[in-house]
Order: structure tokens, then sequence, then C-alpha cells
């Protein structure tokens, strides 16, 4: 799978969390790691980086400190994992791009 970096946000260190896209029509999302496997957690402001039209299609809760913890499938792959630049404490999981059809309707007068 090769990726491509969106964006990273988060903390001072080389890591970050980190938004790619992939060669497969995927989002990696790169974050601190949980004890729970196949969930990351990331800063708010990461989805920012998300393609247009498109959004990150996972599971996702709000922390109440300015992160969500969010699931997808766990990236073990030598050849992916080579292509992060990943701290002691983060991680990284493959979930599915969306794409955003429909955006709200106006209010009515």
């Amino acid at each position: 799978m090769l990726l491509r970096l969106l964006g990273k946000n988060g903390s001072q260190g080389g890591g970050c969390p980190s938004l790619l896209v992939s060669d497969c029509g995927t989002y990696v999302v790169q974050g601190w790691a949980t004890d729970i496997p196949g969930v990351v957690e990331i800063p708010h402001l990461l989805l920012g980086f998300a393609e247009p039209d498109t959004f990150v299609g996972a599971r996702m809760e709000d922390t109440g400190r300015g992160t969500f913890t969010l699931s997808g499938r766990p990236i073990t792959e030598l050849d992916t994992l080579a292509q992060l630049d990943l701290a002691e404490d983060e991680t990284a999981v493959e979930v599915p791009k969306g794409e955003r059809t429909f955006y709200g309707a106006a209010l009515a007068r």
C-alpha cells in the first residue's frame, strides 16, 4: 500500500498524529495508541485534512478533551509501517474513505 501524507497535528515530536491517503482508496490514521487493539486517539483538528468531499468513515467517540478515539484495521504490514513516522506511543489504522454527497438542507424561511 502506498501512502500520501495529507496533514499532521497534535504533538511537538516527529511522529505526530497524521492523516494519510492510500492508493487503495482508504485513509490511514496515525494516532496515539490506546489499550484497545485497532483503536487510536487523534486530535479533533486532524480530520480537517481529509480530501475535499470525503470523510473518515470510521466509528469515533469524543473523549471530551479535544480528541476522538477512532476504530480501524491495525496496520501491520512492514512496507506500510516503513512509510510512517511513528513515535513510541503511536500506532496506525486503516479506515474507509467515504464520499460526502449531502451537506445538509437549507433552512426553511
